[in-house]
C-alpha cells in the first residue's frame, strides 16, 4: 500500500500584506534615519558653535586676567627683586590660577579655592606649567584639580606669568547642551515616528486594499466551471490621479477583462457540453437501430464466411460507439452537476464483486485482493463507484501483458478517509504523460503493450465521479509498479460524509 500525500492548494499571494507592512516599516525607518541624521547634524553644528563661543568668551576673560596678573606682578620701582605674587591681585574669581616662572623654576604658584583661600599646586602641576609654550596663546591642560585654560606670558622683567581659568563652567554648559539636544531629539523622533506611522499607514491603506483584492482573486477557482469574478478595488483606491490609484484602476481594468474572458469561456464550455449531450442523445437511437438490424440479419439471413465476419465487425463497432456515447453522456451529466443517488456503499464488497467480474474477463492476469478485516463504508452512488473501479481494473487489464499481477486494496487513512488502490507490476506510464492522464481523450498507447484501442475517456470519468463524491484520485508510476489511489470521505453515523 502506498501512503497518499495531498497536494495543498496555494492560498494566493500571502506575501502581499507582509510586503506592504515591510514597505511601511521601511518608510518609517527611512524617515527616522533622515531625522536622526538631521538632528545629528544640527547637534554637531550647535555644539561646535557653542564650543567656539564659549572658548572665545573664556579666552577674553583669560586675556584680561593675564594682563591684570602681569601688571600686578611687576616689581616696584627701586626694588627689582621685590616682585608681588600675581595671585594677590584683586578681582580674581574662584578657581583662578596664577604662577611666576623664573628660569626653569616656579617661584610661586597657586589657585583660589572654592572658599576663597589660596591653594598650592602639586609638583606635577608645576611641571605642566613649565612645559607650556610661552607664545601668549591659550592652551588646555589637565591639572590635579581639574581642566584649565592656561596662557604663559613673558614679561619685560625676565620672568613668565602663567594665568589660568577653569574649564568646568564651559564643560558644564556644553554637557547641558548635549543632553538638551539628546532629549529634544529623542522626543522629536518619538513624535515624528508616531505621526509618520499614522500618515504612512493612511497613505499605504490603498495598497493594502489592492493586496486584499489580489489575494481574494488568487483564491478563486478560475480553472473550470462558472466563476463570478465580482471582486474589485474600491473606487477611492482606484482613482487614476495618484500612483496607487493608477495601479488600482489598472487592476480593475484587468479584472474586468479577466471576468469577460471567464464568461466567454463559460459560455463556450456550456455550448460544447450541450452539443455533446445533444449529439449523444441523438446518436443513441440510430446506434440502437444498427445493433437491432444487425441482430435481425444474423438471425434471419444466410451469409458467407466473409459476410458473417463483416456483420460481426459492424456489430462490434456499433457496440463500441454505443459505449463511447454512454461515456459522453455520463461526463455531460457530471459537468452539469446533476445530483448523485447517494446511499451507503460497502467498498469492500464492491471491490470483491468488481474484481470477480474482471477475473472472468481476463483469467490470464493474476488478480489479488488486499482488504481490511472490517467493512469500509462510504456514502455515494453505488453504480458510479462501480464504474470507477471497473474503469481502473479495465485500464490495468488492457494496458498490461498477460501474467501481470493486479492488486486491489481498501484501507482507512490516518485522516479517516477511505482509500482504494489498484496496483499492477506492468511496464509503467511515461512520466511526461502522467500529468495529463486524466484529461479527456488522452492516450498513451505506446506506453503499455497490449492496448485494445480505447476512447481515452475512462480515467477522465474516474476523476469526474470521484470529485463529484468529494474525493480525489492520484497516480504514481514507474517501471514495474503503477498505482491509482482513490480517496473518498467515510460515511458518518448520521449518514452524511465525514470530510
Amino acid at each position: 500500500m502506498s501512503t497518499l500525500s495531498g497536494v495543498p492548494r496555494p492560498d494566493g499571494p500571502r506575501w502581499l500584506n507582509p510586503s506592504t507592512w515591510h514597505l511601511r516599516t521601511r518608510l518609517v525607518l527611512v524617515a527616522m534615519a533622515l531625522l536622526v541624521a538631521i538632528c545629528g547634524a544640527i547637534g554637531l553644528f550647535s555644539y561646535a558653535s557653542m564650543d567656539s563661543f564659549l572658548t572665545r568668551q573664556l579666552d577674553d576673560r583669560l586675556s584680561q586676567q593675564s594682563r591684570l596678573s602681569t601688571a600686578f606682578g611687576r616689581p616696584p620701582s627701586g626694588n627689582p627683586t621685590g616682585r608681588p605674587d600675581p595671585l594677590d591681585a584683586k578681582g580674581q574669581g574662584v578657581g583662578t590660577l596664577s604662577a611666576r616662572i623664573l628660569g626653569s623654576a616656579v617661584s610661586s604658584a597657586g589657585f583660589i579655592d572654592s572658599d576663597g583661600t589660596r591653594a598650592t599646586l602639586s609638583a606635577e602641576d608645576k611641571q605642566v606649567l613649565l612645559e607650556l609654550p610661552r607664545d601668549n596663546r591659550p592652551a588646555d591642560r589637565t591639572l590635579s584639580n581639574g581642566d584649565y585654560r592656561l596662557v604663559a606670558t613673558e614679561t619685560p622683567y625676565g620672568d613668565v606669568i602663567v594665568t589660568g581659568l577653569p574649564l568646568a563652567d564651559k564643560q558644564s554648559t556644553e554637557a547641558s547642551l548635549v543632553w538638551t539636544m539628546v532629549f529634544v531629539s529623542l522626543g522629536g523622533l518619538v513624535l515624528i515616528g508616531l505621526a509618520g506611522t499614522v500618515i504612512i499607514r493612511r497613505t499605504m491603506r490603498p495598497l493594502e486594499q489592492l493586496s486584499e483584492v489580489a489575494t481574494k482573486v488568487s483564491r478563486l477557482p478560475l480553472d473550470a466551471g462558472e466563476v463570478a469574478l465580482a471582486v474589485r478595488v474600491p473606487a477611492k483606491a482606484a482613482h487614476p490621479g495618484t500612483e496607487v490609484g493608477s495601479v488600482g484602476h489598472a487592476l480593475n481594468l484587468m479584472l474586468n477583462n479577466v471576468s469577460n474572458a471567464l464568461e466567454a469561456r463559460q459560455q463556450s464550455e456550456t455550448k460544447v457540453r450541450q452539443f455533446v449531450a445533444d449529439a449523444s442523445h441523438e446518436l443513441r437511437t440510430p446506434l440502437t437501430a444498427i445493433r437491432g438490424y444487425t441482430e435481425l440479419l444474423r438471425m434471419t439471413e444466410t451469409f458467407t464466411d466473409d459476410g458473417r465476419k463483416s456483420l460481426a465487425r459492424v456489430q462490434s463497432q456499433s457496440e463500441r460507439m454505443t459505449a463511447l456515447v454512454e461515456d459522453l453522456l455520463l461526463l455531460a451529466r457530471l459537468d452539469e452537476g446533476q445530483p448523485l443517488k447517494l446511499a451507503e456503499v460497502d467498498l469492500t464488497q464492491l471491490v470483491i464483486e468488481t474484481v470477480s467480474d474482471e477475473k472472468v474477463m481476463a483469467p490470464e492476469h493474476v488478480w489479488q485482493l488486499n482488504l481490511p478485516d472490517e467493512p469500509v463504508t462510504v456514502r455515494g452512488d453505488a453504480k458510479q463507484l462501480h464504474q470507477v473501479l471497473a474503469n481502473l481494473l479495465s485500464n490495468a487489464r488492457k494496458h498490461t501483458e498477460a501474467g501481470t499481477t493486479v492488486v486491489t486494496g481498501v484501507m482507512l487513512s490516518a485522516d479517516g478517509s477511505a482509500v482504494v488502490t489498484v496496483t499492477d507490476n506492468g511496464p509503467g506510464i511515461p512520466a511526461e504523460f502522467q500529468g495529463r492522464i486524466f484529461s479527456r481523450f488522452a492516450r498513451a498507447d505506446a506506453a503499455r503493450s497490449g492496448s485494445e484501442g480505447t476512447s481515452g475517456l475512462g480515467l477522465s470519468i474516474v476523476e469526474s465521479i470521484v470529485h463529484a463524491h468529494g474525493g480525489s484520485v492520484e497516480v504514481t508510476s514507474r517501471p514495474g509498479r503503477t498505482e491509482f489511489a482513490l480517496r473518498l470521505p467515510v460515511a458518518k453515523a448520521d449518514g452524511g460524509p465525514r470530510q
